[in-house]
């Protein structure tokens, strides 16, 4: 199979999508900027300041109760837009995330668009573990509402220094609370920039987003109801891979067959007495060390893509039976379809019937090529099991 020129299939950054094409040359857009159409003031009770005199955040997480307070009002006076390197927690340990109520506003979310991270270089064309590139399959729209046929599916919204971004998600079942799980399952790079920074911030999950998958013609003037009829859930926890965090890049396929992650979320407005997979009305669970692609049938993929020709506001689909690619000898090959669909797919889930004859997830998007023809997703084994129980055992 000859080089190709691919990128991780990312995260969608605020305003001018139309601009940023996965397959094009542009590798970056303009954030969406303090105070900007598509960064407004939160609607509720708290203000997030901007610019000059935003709060700045401490230089390290907050290790006593009295500096979690402290962080967290920097945090919620704009101490969030402040992107200093030097400032910008990283650790596994490190994630914080306060809700900021009404920050997530509908204009907001519609907004949030393509932060495109390109994956130059050439992904090697065979490890001993890569096939052919699959034939491009046409991405199908999910028929709505997605809160009956693609359940716990949703949008991941996030911000970052670029501005703005979305990716997609799953609500997974957690064993530990059975039918009550609060965990969502995204992609690495949607919550964790890698080697080179640290947690995004404003991390929230609406699940079945735009249920009635309405196009972004007719969802002008939509209340925020419309766009998240399930509400909107903050992360209060996020923990992807340890690999993912040291190696994980804009550029190359590093970290890659690692770029998965766990979080556990909670409702906005405070407790309601039902947790995100009674709220939903399902979850899916996760097959760890799921057959490889040679023993495994077909696998389908669900995702938001917001790259043209896409409009970011429709789930979308593909489905075929998998190959294996190796982007790494010393890592695990991962899964490959052939699919078209763009940016803002990532972190959508990956399904086939498992063992119990019912669907389950067994990867996420991650990878994809300049010509959005095909999308890689990580296999999730002992690493990611990892991560999903650390993420379980804290909230028992």
């Amino acid at each position: 199979m000859p080089p190709s020129t691919s990128r991780v299939r990312g995260p969608v950054l605020a305003a001018v999508a139309a601009a940023v094409l996965l397959g094009g040359t542009v590798t970056a857009c303009g954030p969406s900027g303090s105070g900007s159409a598509a960064d407004p003031k939160p609607t509720g009770s708290v203000t997030a300041g901007g610019g000059r005199g935003a709060a700045e955040l401490p230089t390290s997480f907050p290790t006593s109760l009295q500096d979690l307070k402290k962080w967290e009002q920097a945090y919620r006076d704009g101490g969030w837009k402040d992107w200093d390197k030097s400032r910008w927690l990283r650790k596994a340990a490190d994630f914080v995330n306060p809700v900021i109520h009404g920050l997530w506003s509908d204009d907001r979310m519609k907004n949030a668009d393509q932060n495109d991270k390109q994956v130059s270089g050439d992904i090697a064309a065979d490890q001993g573990q890569t096939d052919p590139a699959p034939a491009p399959v046409p991405a199908r729209p999910v028929a709505p509402p997605y809160h009956d046929s693609a359940p716990g599916a949703g949008k991941l919204f996030f911000d970052g220094p670029k501005g703005s971004m979305v990716c997609s998600a799953t609500v997974v079942r957690d064993p530990a609370h059975p039918g009550t799980s609060d965990l969502v399952w995204t992609a690495g790079h949607c919550v964790h920039a890698g080697k080179a920074g640290g947690w995004y911030r404003n991390v929230a999950f609406v699940p079945s987003y735009d249920d009635g998958g309405l196009d972004a013609g007719a969802l002008k003037g939509a209340s925020r109801d419309v766009l998240a009829p399930y509400g909107v859930w903050w992360a209060d926890w996020a923990s992807t891979s340890d690999q993912w965090i040291a190696s994980g890049s804009e550029s190359g396929g590093s970290g890659s067959p690692y770029d998965f992650a766990v979080l556990h979320v909670v409702p906005e407005q405070g407790a309601s007495g039902k947790s995100l997979e009674e709220t939903v009305g399902g979850a899916m669970p996760v097959w760890f060390d799921a057959p490889t692609v040679t023993a495994i049938g077909t696998v389908g993929a669900r995702g938001y893509p917001a790259a043209a020709p896409y409009d970011g506001q429709r789930m979308y689909a593909c489905a075929g039976k998998p190959g294996r690619l190796s982007v790494d000898a010393g890592a695990p090959t991962e899964y490959r379809i052939g699919c078209t669909m763009t940016g803002g797919s990532s972190g959508g889930g990956w399904f086939a019937t498992g063992p119990d004859g019912r669907p389950a997830l067994i990867s996420n998007t991650s990878i994809g090529p300049a010509a959005n023809t095909w999308l890689a997703g990580p296999r999730l084994g002992a690493e990611a099991k990892k991560v999903f129980d650390g993420v379980s055992r804290k909230f028992r």
